[in-house]
């Protein structure tokens, strides 16, 4: 589908005209009953205008909600009614959240009472000194008869002439990633750029009507946004939203009992499914997707050997909103991060001491309108790199085969010089996998007097030893040089609410160490 004229609003008017209003299983939360498309539309309208009595136009709206469809509504609604919903991270704690709408310029945050109590959130709540709170179940009481009246009489039968006319390249959603402090950057997403990603993966990811989604990742994550939420939307795909990726033994139960097809999870997040999960569970599972991080080679393998899975391992940024590349059914390379999407630009920077392939920086129209700062708050810097104006710089080292498939040799951040060559810090963790599948493993460098940098590495395997990942690192033809010296035991290693390792309190970890 073509929205290249549409906001979230519009696309998804066009959605319910196009597969029907009343589809009335076409979402699911946790919450009971399903939601037709005409329901959709509904909870969209009410809330928009619930939020429009409360903020003013163009005002940035902090929106604290789990996974559910109301979150959905509210999203959509108040971005119809010309608000910027700001969708906080609730795993960054109340100072992280708080930071958040310092630097977007959030004076009002809209939660859920029961949400809050739930997840035990009351103290993260407490500490947003200075934000105005509402409640949804406050805020409903404010939806007068002569809204119900706009609602059922005018706004259901022409929804586009109940909201002001939108702009495809005005603010959809600002999503919040870490700084190298641990300051969120504020990344704005116009309706352009999450439809546009919307539009590139339909082309060559094979959904349809008959799918099923499965979407347990937070929607304040851009993985768990456009993929969980945006393309079933937006494409007639069923969806059952859950309110956890952490609820293990559950998961694979929920997705059996619910017959899904399609799962999009990260490595980590796939890893703890299998473990918990007979074959019979995701019997009814066609397609599962990996990304946010790299898809670690035994949880590729168990997948295939347990459960006759292949894992579609993709690649993005939540700067590109966010799918950048990925494997599809019909064009899957083990090992890459599968092809680029259409309409992607691309050039790759050389980068001194590394030999095979060059920094990525893309552009396209998924491409984000620009970054808040904390610095700078509310203050949009458009992307730019040393490409040029309009590009966006991944900070990752990618080769590309004559075929076109992308590889991620690593993230820039995530190389050590040790003795003065340069050290991929994901083939350290490809070393540890190797010599140890069942463990969690994670690796960080810190400043060495003798060899410059010194690699630690984080595992949870108690029995691990450097002679294990020598071994491995031989096995792999990979050199000794990336075997590192210091091994850390963890119970667990510490992972940020979209499921990759916080290397941030990896590093202050090692740093105490």
């Amino acid at each position: 589908m073509n929205y290249q004229h549409d906001t979230l609003f519009s696309a998804l008017v066009r959605a319910m005209r196009q597969f029907g209003c009343h589809t009335h299983d076409q979402w699911e939360d946790m919450k009971p009953g399903t939601y037709s498309y005409r329901d959709l539309l509904k909870m969209t309208l009410a809330l928009g205008r619930l939020v429009s009595k409360v903020t003013d136009e163009g005002e940035h709206v902090g929106l604290l909600m789990p996974n559910m469809a109301a979150t959905a509504g509210l999203l959509i609604g108040a971005s119809a009614f010309g608000r910027v919903p700001c969708m906080l991270n609730y795993t960054a704690g109340g100072e992280g959240m708080l930071n958040a709408c310092h630097t977007a310029r959030i004076r009002l945050v809209i939660t859920s009472r029961e949400f809050v109590v739930k997840a035990n959130l009351a103290d993260e709540v407490a500490h947003l000194q200075g934000v105005q709170l509402w409640y949804l179940e406050d805020l409903r009481a404010r939806f007068t008869l002569a809204d119900k009246l706009w609602l059922m009489g005018f706004a259901l039968w022409a929804p586009r002439l109940a909201v002001p006319q939108g702009d495809p390249e005005a603010p959809a959603v600002v999503l919040f990633t870490s700084g190298s402090e641990g300051k969120p950057k504020g990344v704005v997403l116009s309706h352009r750029a999450l439809l546009s990603n919307v539009s590139q993966i339909l082309e060559i990811l094979p959904l349809n009507e008959s799918d099923k989604i499965f979407n347990c990742l937070p929607v304040f994550h851009s993985f768990g946004l456009t993929g969980g939420l945006l393309v079933p939307l937006f494409c007639g795909i069923k969806l059952f939203l859950y309110v956890s990726p952490l609820h293990y033994k559950v998961i694979p139960q929920l997705i059996h009992n619910k017959g899904c097809t399609t799962l999009f999870a990260t490595s980590t997040f796939l890893n703890h499914y299998a473990r918990h999960a007979s074959p019979e569970d995701f019997r009814s599972l066609r397609y599962v997707v990996a990304g946010a991080e790299k898809l670690a080679e035994p949880v590729r393998a168990i997948w295939a050997e347990q459960f006759g899975i292949d894992i579609l391992e993709g690649y993005g940024a939540t700067e590109t909103a966010p799918v950048l590349a990925v494997n599809t059914p019909v064009a899957c390379r083990p090992g890459s991060v599968g092809r680029l999407l259409p309409h992607i630009d691309v050039h790759l920077a050389p980068v001194p001491g590394i030999v095979r392939g060059g920094e990525l920086h893309v552009r396209g129209p998924n491409l984000m309108s620009g970054y808040y700062r904390y610095e700078q708050p509310g203050l949009l810097e458009p992307p730019s790199s040393s490409a040029g104006r309009g590009w966006y710089n991944t900070g990752d080292v990618v080769d590309i085969d004559a075929e076109g498939y992308l590889y991620v040799v690593g993230r820039l951040r995530r190389f050590a010089k040790v003795a003065g060559e340069m050290v991929s810090l994901e083939m350290v963790e490809d070393i540890a996998r190797a010599a140890s599948a069942e463990g969690m493993h994670a690796a960080t460098c810190t400043a060495d007097l003798q060899r410059g940098e010194a690699i630690i590495l984080f595992t949870t395997d108690s029995d691990l030893t450097r002679e294990h990942l020598t071994a491995a690192a031989h096995g792999l033809g990979y050199p000794e040089i990336a075997v590192p010296r210091r091994i850390l035991v963890v119970d667990n290693l510490p992972l940020l609410g979209s499921g990759k390792v916080d290397y941030v309190k990896l590093n202050l970890l090692g740093a105490q160490g």
